[in-house]
């Protein structure tokens, strides 16, 4: 899972979905709301596209194409949200289905992750040997954080085989690029950076340089070796 930074849309665009969401409420109010039938008009959205990348990856697990708007809050228990732009994600098949119309509470407050608003490795961890996300440990409560709790359990993040195959395989990318340039006397953090970028398809460089994985090898190695290189991709990566 990455961190997404989400788009303005367009006064245009922003006035559309001000009339649907207006629409679906009254319809509502009246008893003859159909989210499903409301919905299906207008689930088509490119900003959402832009925003997951060139890979256009489900936003949730990172792994999948992104095939659909997925609602954060879930329309069918929560119409009023359907067409409130900051509740649209891009999801895929898989996330979609598993989600479904879950949506946990803990005191009234969201316990899901929401890429756009949350870091994501601030409360999930990754697990190199497993290749699974899982609950970020809190060491001063000595359990793990609860919304990375929820979400684990919502999205079956450390269930999924071939979710957990993608994630090795992004993480073994990245390994081989550091490893490549740790015995250099001065190697190019600019050329590092892009190599790192091209190498992860997940998300997972978050971890790397701001999550669990800094106390990882062969990321302890690249800080110990070259600090300046580490420092640049610390930059690099501080939002993503």
């Amino acid at each position: 899972m990455r961190r997404i930074k989400r788009l303005r849309l367009s006064a245009r665009a922003t006035k559309k979905l001000r009339e649907e969401q207006t629409n679906a409420n009254t319809k509502r109010a009246d008893g003859t709301l159909s989210v499903e039938a409301e919905w299906k008009r207008a689930r088509q959205n490119a900003p959402l596209k832009r925003m997951a990348g060139p890979r256009e990856r489900c936003m949730y697990c990172g792994d999948s194409h992104g095939t659909d708007i997925e609602h954060y809050w879930p329309k069918a228990p929560y119409p009023e949200r359907m067409f409130r732009w900051t509740n649209m994600l891009l999801g895929c098949a898989d996330c979609g289905r598993i989600k479904g119309g879950k949506f946990p509470l803990v005191a009234g407050q969201r316990a899901l992750v929401k890429p756009t608003i949350d870091d994501p490795w601030e409360f999930l961890d990754f697990d190199p040997e497993t290749g699974n996300l899982v609950p970020r440990y809190q060491p001063a409560t000595g359990g793990t954080t609860p919304k990375g709790e929820k979400t684990v359990e919502v999205l079956q993040l450390d269930r999924r085989e071939a979710l957990a195959k993608g994630y090795q395989k992004s993480f073994r990318r990245i390994c081989s690029k550091i490893e490549e340039i740790l015995p250099h006397a001065a190697p190019d953090a600019a050329a590092l950076v892009h190599a790192l970028t091209e190498a992860d398809d997940h998300g997972l460089l978050g971890w790397c340089f701001r999550g669990l994985g800094v106390n990882a090898n062969p990321l302890v190695a690249l800080r110990q070796r070259h600090p300046g290189v580490w420092a640049a991709c610390e930059r690099a990566f501080l939002h993503v």
